[in-house]
C-alpha cells in the first residue's frame, strides 16, 4: 500500500501539535506502507519506500492584502501538489491548508480521500481578527473536505461529536484515533542546561507553560491568573509565535505586570527545541494548560510523560488525556455561546486555574504520585506505533 500525505508543517519547520503529529504518524507508518510525504516549504529527502517533497506557491502574490497572502499561498501550494502526478492508493490529508490538494487527488485521480481533524474552522472564530475574509476561505475548505471525504478521522471523542455536530457528515465515516507520544524521547531528563540557558532557576518551584500566543491555548487567561499565585511560585512561559499584533501587545503588558509584581517570571519568547522542552518539563513542578479549544493537546502527553502532573482546562479532548485527581487536575470553564474563545466569567476561570495550580505546589507527595501515573498512562494508552498501525487499517477500509 502507498498513502500520499499532504501536510502544511513537517520537519524542520514544525510550530503546533498537528505538525508533531504527522512527524511521529509517519516515522512510524514507514515501517508498514510506503509514503509520498508532501509539505509546505523546500524539503527534499527519499528513503527506501519512502519521500518528503517540498511545494512553495506557484503564484505571484506580492500585491494581495497582507491577511489574506498566506491563504492564497496555501491555494497555490496546494495546486502545485495536486499538479504533480499521484500514484498512491489513499491519500491523507492534515489541517485544512492541504483540504483543497486532497480533494482534488480525490476526484482528478479517483483516489479515496482521508481526513485528519486537528482543530475545527467553526470553533476558532479568533482567526477573523488574524486572516479577515480568508476565514470564510478556510471555513468553507473545511466543510467541503470534511463531507466528502470517505473517512474523517477525529483526534478524540470530543472532536468526533463536534465534527457530528458541525457538518453533515455519516457518523459511520467519523473515527477517533488519538495523538500519541514519543516515550522514548518524552521522559524524564535531569540536565539543567536549557534552563540556566533561558535563566529559569532550578531550584525555585515553578509551573511551566508551553505553546504559541494564540487565544485558542488561553496564555493570556494565565497571564492573568498570575496574580493569585502564592508568592513562592515561579512562572516559566514558553510562548512565541504570537497569531496577531494584538494578542502580542497583550501578552507583553500582561508579563510586564506580572514581572513587576513579582521577581520569578520567565518569558522564554520563542518555540523552544524539543531538547529544551523535554528538560523544562522535566524540572516543573506542574504544567499548566489554560486552552479554551483543544480538540486534543499533545503538549499534555508531552509533560504526563516527563512525570510532571498536569492542571489543564477542561475542554476538548483533554479529559481524554488528563485523569483528573489521577494525573493532574481539571478546571472547568463556561464559554460565551456567542463567543467560544471567551469564558462568560473570565475573572472566575483565572482564578480557578491559580488555585489548582496553589493545591498542588503545596503537595509534592501528591505531585509525584500523579506524576508516575501520568508516565505510565502515556506510555500505556499512546504509542505512537499502535497509532500507526490503526491508521494503516482504516486505509484498507476505505479501499475499493
Amino acid at each position: 500500500m502507498r498513502a500520499l500525505i499532504l501536510t502544511n508543517e513537517f520537519p524542520p519547520s514544525i510550530y503546533g501539535g498537528a505538525g508533531v503529529h504527522v512527524d511521529e504518524l509517519t516515522r512510524h507508518l514507514r515501517s508498514l506502507i510506503e509514503l509520498d510525504i508532501r509539505t509546505f516549504g523546500r524539503q527534499a529527502d527519499a528513503g527506501p519506500g519512502w519521500r518528503v517533497q517540498g511545494y512553495p506557491p506557484l503564484h505571484e502574490l506580492s500585491g494581495a492584502d497582507d491577511r489574506l497572502r498566506p491563504v492564497f499561498a496555501a491555494l497555490s501550494r496546494d495546486l502545485a501538489m495536486a499538479a504533480d502526478p499521484v500514484n498512491a492508493d489513499v491519500v491523507h490529508v492534515h489541517t485544512w491548508y492541504t483540504h483543497l490538494a486532497g480533494m482534488l487527488a480525490r476526484l482528478a485521480y479517483g483516489v479515496p480521500l482521508v481526513v485528519t481533524v486537528h482543530s475545527l474552522e467553526p470553533l476558532r472564530p479568533w482567526k477573523r481578527e488574524q486572516i479577515g475574509g480568508g476565514y470564510d476561505v478556510s471555513a468553507w475548505i473545511e466543510r467541503t473536505a470534511l463531507e466528502s471525504a470517505d473517512a474523517v478521522i477525529a483526534v478524540s471523542h470530543e472532536t468526533r461529536e463536534d465534527v457530528l455536530r458541525l457538518f453533515n457528515v455519516p457518523a459511520e465515516r467519523v473515527h477517533v484515533i488519538h495523538n500519541g507520544i514519543d516515550a522514548e524521547f518524552y521522559r524524564p531528563d535531569a540536565a539543567t542546561s536549557a534552563l540556566e540557558r533561558h535563566g529559569v532557576d532550578p531550584t525555585v518551584p515553578y509551573v511551566l507553560f508551553v505553546g504559541r500566543i494564540t487565544r485558542q491555548k488561553g496564555i493570556v487567561h494565565l497571564v492573568r491568573a498570575i496574580r493569585h499565585l502564592d508568592p513562592g511560585i515561579g512562572v516559566v512561559l514558553c510562548a512565541g509565535q504570537p497569531d496577531t499584533a494584538e494578542i502580542a501587545a497583550e501578552m507583553q503588558a500582561g508579563v510586564a505586570a506580572a514581572q513587576a509584581q513579582r521577581r520569578n517570571v520567565v518569558w522564554i519568547g520563542e518555540m523552544v527545541s524539543r531538547e529544551d522542552a523535554r528538560q523544562l518539563y522535566s524540572h516543573a513542578a506542574v504544567f499548566c494548560c489554560p486552552s479554551v479549544y483543544e480538540p486534543f493537546g499533545i503538549i499534555n502527553l508531552e509533560a504526563a510523560a516527563c512525570e510532571t502532573p498536569v492542571v489543564a482546562s477542561s475542554v476538548g479532548g483533554i479529559p481524554e488525556v488528563v485523569v483528573d485527581g489521577e494525573t493532574g487536575l481539571l478546571v472547568p470553564v463556561d464559554l460565551r455561546p456567542d463567543d467560544p474563545m471567551s469564558p462568560i466569567d473570565p475573572d472566575r476561570f483565572e482564578r480557578n486555574l491559580a488555585g489548582a495550580i496553589n493545591a498542588l505546589m503545596t503537595d509534592a507527595g501528591t505531585r509525584e504520585v500523579m506524576g508516575r501515573a501520568a508516565r505510565r498512562r502515556a506510555v500505556d494508552r499512546f504509542s505512537w506505533m499502535r497509532i500507526a498501525q490503526e491508521t494503516v487499517d482504516l486505509y484498507r477500509s476505505v479501499l475499493p
